[in-house]
């Protein structure tokens, strides 16, 4: 059975939607439009008119080629505002054996034991380690017989007020929202290899105006950093440094644009404000600025690594992506700034019926979303609508019985709409972050509100 899909990815400098077919696992692409970005800084919305336009363009040019009229999208979301913090839970298990069910149960509760801010929504929650009674490093947990299990999970969130703006800019050209993809998360799916998942690697995507780092390790996206540097700020220093217009800036980025090499030849470059005189430019000068601007952002992202503490655990090294990368010699420059760790740069996995154009390192992000809608998430993963994502066949229990509420602040809010009592004095307010509307029933022989908490309660745990 056939699936479409539409991925956007939504960037600083440029916004491209392609439309793919999934079936049996295999992505076929159809159609892509891209779109220059507008209203977006530094991967922030600051106008959602002009960026609902902009997408609105991206998503009709692919529309026209695929010859579709979808209407849900996954969309990337930057790491810009993107936080992320670590929580555990445990649970019993009563049958002895673990199902979907109590994998999701799990994660579930170490979201509910997370300290997520008020400010802040859950976008991913990614488990990368499974305990099973007292054996650690469990890769995949389901089938197996125990008494308790743990896991340990990497929770990555969002400022509420950027995801709210993005699906006002996303809706407002046309289109829902299905899927919510951290930028670097869907970058890294698109370059990393099994062996590199398995022994640990480090991405960095070099993008428009934003640079992003993430760590991926066991089974899952360990560490995401942010860095608000990219190409473009390497126009804005040449143009400064040469007093020549953006665009030439840019061509010349473009053509002489070289990390590893020198030369003496000397150029002429329009001025800015004085169109009739030309002044004389050594590519000495056009080396020198490239090359300390992209040495300060990879130094920055040197740092960041080392503070994330995983260094060891990276076995495979460093993947470059994004357009960044075109610039000859980059690969040698990270090289000498990741002395101890092998680095390649890489473009996105070809994908079949993928437009020439697209197999370029920018474009990343938008195969790596239309990958993880093809399945090829981390093993087990609560998406931004707290769904549990997995590839098992299962033919039980509803996961929806389970779902625990990852804010206080969404219990109270629910509380208020469907104007509850309020519960009895003495509970335990620990249990007043479950959902009530998930509760199973219990019997009809109970009918206490409070007491059928209790004794779900103890069924739970």
């Amino acid at each position: 059975m056939s699936e479409q899909i539409l991925a956007i990815d939504i960037g600083s400098t440029k916004i491209c939607a392609i439309i793919a077919e999934i079936e049996d696992g295999k992505v076929h692409v159809l159609g892509h439009g891209i779109a220059k970005s507008q209203g977006i800084k530094k991967g922030a919305i600051t106008n959602i008119e002009l960026t609902s336009k902009a997408i609105k363009k991206a998503i009709g040019d692919a529309k026209r080629i695929a010859g579709s009229n979808i209407n849900t999208a996954t969309v990337s979301i930057s790491n810009a505002y993107a936080k992320s913090l670590n929580s555990t839970g445990v649970v019993n298990i009563p049958h002895k054996d673990i199902s979907i069910k109590e994998i999701n149960r799990v994660m579930q509760t170490a979201l509910y034991n997370a300290n997520v801010p008020n400010e802040y929504e859950v976008v991913h929650v990614l488990p990368y380690n499974f305990r099973v009674d007292d054996q650690d490093f469990i890769e995949d947990p389901f089938g197996m017989n125990a008494s308790r299990m743990e896991a340990d999970v990497n929770i990555i969130m969002t400022q509420k007020s950027n995801l709210s703006n993005l699906k006002k800019a996303v809706r407002s050209a046309g289109v829902e929202i299905d899927g919510i993809v951290l930028s670097g998360y869907a970058s890294a799916i698109a370059v990393m290899n099994e062996d590199e998942k398995e022994m640990g690697v480090a991405v960095i995507d070099l993008g428009g105006q934003t640079s992003n780092l993430v760590i991926h390790t066991g089974n899952s996206i360990r560490y995401n950093d942010f860095l608000g540097v990219g190409s473009n700020h390497i126009t804005n220093d040449l143009s400064m440094a040469l007093h020549t217009p953006l665009q030439v800036a840019e061509n010349v980025k473009i053509r002489h644009g070289d990390l590893a090499e020198t030369s003496n030849e000397v150029i002429e470059l329009p001025i800015i404000g004085d169109e009739e005189k030309r002044n004389n430019v050594s590519l000495e000068i056009v080396h020198s600025v490239i090359f300390s601007r992209v040495e300060e952002a990879l130094m920055i992202l040197a740092k960041s690594l080392e503070k994330s503490a995983l260094k060891e655990q990276i076995g495979a090294g460093l993947i470059l992506t994004g357009g960044m990368t075109k610039l000859k010699g980059i690969r040698e420059l990270a090289q000498s700034i990741f002395p101890s760790m092998p680095v390649r740069v890489a473009g996105p996995r070809d994908l079949e019926g993928l437009f020439d154009e697209l197999k370029d390192p920018a474009f990343s992000t938008v195969v790596g979303l239309l990958l993880y809608k093809a399945g090829e998430h981390t093993q087990y993963e609560i998406d931004f609508q707290q769904e549990l994502l997995h590839s098992k066949t299962v033919y039980e229990e509803n996961l929806n019985d389970i779902k625990i509420a990852n804010t206080i602040n969404e219990v109270e809010d629910k509380k208020a709409a469907k104007k509850e009592p309020k519960p009895q004095e003495g509970s335990d307010s620990e249990f007043d972050a479950f959902s009530f509307e998930d509760l199973p029933d219990i019997g009809k022989e109970n009918n206490n509100p409070f007491k059928k908490l209790v004794n779900w309660a103890r069924q739970l745990f």
